[in-house]
């Protein structure tokens, strides 16, 4: 036996590419232990949260459709302008929000549980000072705090290193006070530089995308096909113009939904939107039909649900984290915009590749176009309970790294990946067997239900697909991996985008379904490549793979 392998601690392996680790305790998927009781606890109201927003928008388009076909037109072509415009900012922003705030909150918490044991050991020491204990300079860290070192250090490596409770208090906590360490600190506020620059980012990007949807209305929609001449024109830059106000509201709801997934809380982001949506529901029939406002009434109802979004949120936000930083170098804006550049990226990419499938079919004529949009729509919205598992995955992988727990990292992952297999293969018989039957609720023109019944095969083979490549975005996420995130994107949407100018030109609309299938493939292949072979966060994996 080689010196190497005698050195190698029993219960241990090292192989050349962990790949078996996607199948570890696989048998243990439905297992309810704490680990999956928590990987559920999150992921349920994440997948509620995600979904009522889109079953009132439906709600909102039967209103607005008894107002004629010119307003539901010029209201459907204004809101995927808006949803286009903040989707840009959204997503980068809530990703690098939820982990960032895991991260730091598990360090504190971890240092502040630390620091009282170590206060409790030193009350019960014999002699004062003559023997001081470890815990000593940890108390000293948390009552003084150091905002500059938090920025040093934030430089110094992307992600919370946390190699100690010394480092980690000067980092994320200023505290002020001997109590602070006290038991009954954990019931009182924390403060956490990333839910605070996730605040005042939020409000930035949503007064800049206010500002520019208002002034530039008329040319987006100009761009979008609605011209001057067109009936549409007025009712759409209405309603642009006025849902352009909430966007400050949608931005500061979404990020402030970031912190709380970083606290491993999804229950309050549900209620609120909840009570926000129903708010909305019940605003639109007296405002578009008893005050007679019409799409302008439609778009006041959505802005003040998203104002009562947002208070409810920091309402309950402001007794678990003290928003006001101590001074401006204790923020961190050159960490999320490093990454919040890097994930834009990525989000461009990815809709290059569906709005790319989407002009191809519409060249192939309205009956073409009619058929694609819908499997489209089911397509992306059969995603949001793996977006649910997702949300759980980053926000408990988060957590593990920042404690070094890479057994627990490793557990997480493999546990929401295989659960979003189930998830997946579940989906595509709900999803291949509801729109095979329930195809007429979307469309009663039977040259339209004719080419669906060619998409659902493609539609419903591509969930467990689907489910797996959400996942792992949520898996690299919480390891902080945002550069591979993008990157890899990046290389898969060069890889897609000739697939599907030459598979929609040779094969019309199953042409385009195989591109899309190849575009999502290769999504999973990349996530499986990152984790699989071991490289970037996960490259303990191929020194110390536990059996």
């Amino acid at each position: 036996m080689s010196e190497e392998g005698a050195l190698q601690p029993v219960g241990l392996r090292k192989p050349k590419i962990p790949l078996s680790v996607f199948f570890r305790d696989a048998r243990r998927v439905f297992k309810k232990d704490e680990l999956g009781s928590e990987i559920i606890r999150i992921a349920l109201p994440a997948a509620m949260a995600l979904a009522a927003d889109p079953v009132a928008s439906l709600i909102d388009t039967a209103f607005i459709g008894r107002l004629g076909p010119v307003e539901i037109a010029a209201v459907g072509v204004a809101i995927a302008i808006f949803n286009q415009a903040s989707k840009v900012t959204i997503f980068p922003l809530v990703s690098i929000t939820t982990s960032f705030v895991a991260e730091e909150e598990t360090l504190q918490r971890n240092c502040i549980v630390e620091a009282e044991k170590a206060r409790d050991l030193n009350k019960d020491a014999e002699s004062g000072k003559a023997k001081e204990l470890p815990g000593d300079e940890m108390l000293e860290n948390l009552e003084k705090g150091s905002a500059t070192n938090n920025e040093k250090n934030i430089e110094k490596k992307d992600s919370v290193p946390g190699d100690d409770c010394k480092a980690t208090t000067s980092k994320t906590t200023t505290l002020t006070d001997t109590n602070s360490v006290e038991p009954k600190r954990n019931k009182e506020r924390l403060h956490i530089p990333s839910a605070s620059t996730a605040l005042i980012v939020g409000g930035i990007l949503g007064l800049v995308q206010a500002i520019f949807l208002i002034v530039g209305a008329k040319p987006v929609l100009h761009i979008m096909g609605v011209k001057s001449d067109s009936a549409m024109l007025t009712p759409a830059r209405k309603y642009l113009t006025l849902r352009a106000l909430g966007s400050p509201a949608v931005l500061l709801s979404l990020a402030m939904q970031g912190v709380f997934r970083g606290f491993k809380d999804t229950r309050t982001p549900l209620y609120a939107t909840v009570i926000g949506d129903l708010t909305n529901i019940v605003l639109d029939p007296i405002f578009i039909f008893v005050f007679n406002w019409g799409v302008s009434g439609a778009a006041i109802a959505h802005v003040l649900s998203q104002y009562l979004i947002s208070l409810i949120l920091l309402w309950r936000l402001m007794k678990k984290v003290n928003l006001l930083p101590p001074s401006v170098q204790d923020l961190q804006f050159s960490r999320f915009l490093k990454n919040g550049f890097l994930l834009l990226a990525r989000v461009v990419a990815a809709t290059i590749c569906v709005t790319l499938a989407a002009s191809r079919a519409a060249r192939l004529g309205s009956t073409t176009m009619a058929a694609f949009q819908i499997c489209l729509q089911v397509w992306l919205t059969s995603s949001l309970l793996a977006d649910g598992l997702a949300v759980a995955g980053q926000a408990i992988i988060a957590c593990a790294f920042a404690e070094k727990d890479y057994q627990k990292a490793t557990t997480a992952a493999t546990r929401v990946l295989q659960m979003s297999f189930i998830l997946g293969l579940g989906l595509a018989v709900f999803v291949g067997l509801g729109l095979h039957f329930g195809d007429v609720i979307f469309s009663k023109d039977p040259d339209v239900l004719h080419i669906i019944a060619i998409g659902i095969p493609f539609v419903a083979a591509t969930q467990p697909i689907n489910s797996i490549a959400f996942v792992f975005d949520g898996v690299n996420f919480g390891a902080s991996d945002f550069a591979y995130s993008s990157y890899s994107m990046v290389l898969v949407a060069i890889a897609s985008i000739p697939a599907i100018f030459v598979l929609s030109k040779t094969g019309g609309f199953v042409g385009i379904w195989i591109a899309l299938t190849i575009f999502m493939g290769l999504r999973t292949f990349a996530g499986v490549w990152r984790m699989g072979t071991g490289t970037g966060p996960w490259r303990f994996l191929r020194g110390r793979l536990l059996t």
